[in-house]
């Protein structure tokens, strides 16, 4: 939260992401069984004036940085300001919330391209109508919906408002779906890497792709509670031939988590890999250092006693003494090597 909102009364809307300037798209969708009507505006007064009383109607806005904008929507639909906070609140928890004419669905949108990349969505649904807001995008997990809208496939174009709010979250939850599967391709590279050659690029890899799943637990954990909420909630917007696909919902949701708390475990497991490796090469380089300090102590220790500077030294009159010497270093050298092979330390 910016320090200048702080203490700001509930409702007071800002935006608490990026810093932008670019225009905010709306995109008005109307369609019944036999019809299908798509416009893009950048005026809400003239997209809302396109609005027909008889269609399903779906307006999906691009942007979330100017508050005004929102707020006039929010007037428009009377929806309450603190739904309205919490759409351009980009750091919202998922949740559902039941209201007197509307429902809201708060989540993430997620897609992965060598990390995770998050955008808040919220979903309204009043009579006969769907509003989402999301961040500006490159592509989002509506497409498929738009295309079933305009081809006329599927239940969608048959069905109410509520399922289409269903259709917005099914494919937003099946980009998860994608999104996981990229990350757990990237776990296998990264494992095969490790075992063949573990290198502090692998663990950097191997610390980011850990965040990643974490945050993905957190996003993901709350939007089972929330689709159970939407089960459970007794508004009249969601018919109940709608329950059935929100539990389809729910169990989509509950693999998601099941898969990345396997995805959470594996990592755990492939870094305590990379260090048991990391803990036995270090073992195995102090393990031959040891060795040779072992084998030549005693050598040296000869070499500095015969290295003295004194004159009364009988050894060093000897006319073999360099040659013995030299025997007896052999000798301990030779012996050394075959008690540590006897030991199997080498």
């Amino acid at each position: 939260m910016a320090t200048e909102n702080i203490g700001a009364p509930p409702g007071t809307l800002f935006y608490n992401g990026e810093k932008r300037t670019d225009r905010i798209k709306i995109t008005l969708i109307e369609y019944n069984d036999s019809e299908y009507i798509e416009e893009e505006y950048f005026d809400l007064s003239e997209c809302l004036s396109h609005v027909k009383p008889d269609m399903v109607k779906w307006i999906n806005v691009e942007g979330l940085h100017k508050t005004e904008l929102i707020e006039a929507i929010g007037k428009f639909y009377n929806i309450h300001p603190l739904t309205l906070e919490d759409i351009v609140h980009i750091d919202q928890r998922p949740k559902f919330e039941d209201y007197d004419h509307y429902v809201v669905s708060i989540m993430k949108m997620i897609s992965y391209s060598n990390e995770v990349i998050s955008e808040q969505l919220a979903i309204v649904l009043c009579d006969s109508t769907v509003l989402s807001f999301q961040e500006p995008h490159s592509g989002d997990a509506f497409d498929i919906i738009r295309t079933r809208l305009r081809q006329s496939k599927g239940r969608v174009r048959k069905l109410g408002a509520d399922y289409l709010a269903y259709a917005l979250m099914d494919a937003v939850v099946d980009c998860y779906f994608t999104a996981i599967e990229k990350i757990g391709d990237r776990i296998e590279e990264i494992e095969e890497e490790i075992i063949s050659d573990s290198d502090k690029k692998s663990l950097l890899q191997l610390y980011h792709l850990k965040r990643e799943m974490i945050y993905l637990r957190k996003q993901v954990w709350p939007m089972r509670d929330m689709i159970n909420n939407m089960i459970r909630s007794e508004t009249k917007l969601i018919n109940d031939s709608s329950d059935i696909y929100l539990r389809d919902l729910s169990d989509h949701v509950t693999r998601i988590i099941d898969t990345v708390e396997t995805y959470r475990d594996l990592l755990s497991g492939i870094m305590d890999i990379y260090l048991s490796t990391n803990a036995n090469k270090m073992n195995e380089v102090m393990k031959v250092l040891t060795i040779m300090s072992s084998i030549f102590i005693p050598v040296t220790f000869i070499v500095g006693v015969y290295g003295m500077n004194f004159d009364n030294m009988p050894e060093l009159k000897s006319q073999n003494g360099y040659f013995m010497t030299w025997g007896v270093m052999l000798f301990i050298i030779i012996g050394l090597l075959i008690y540590f092979r006897r030991k199997k330390w080498m």
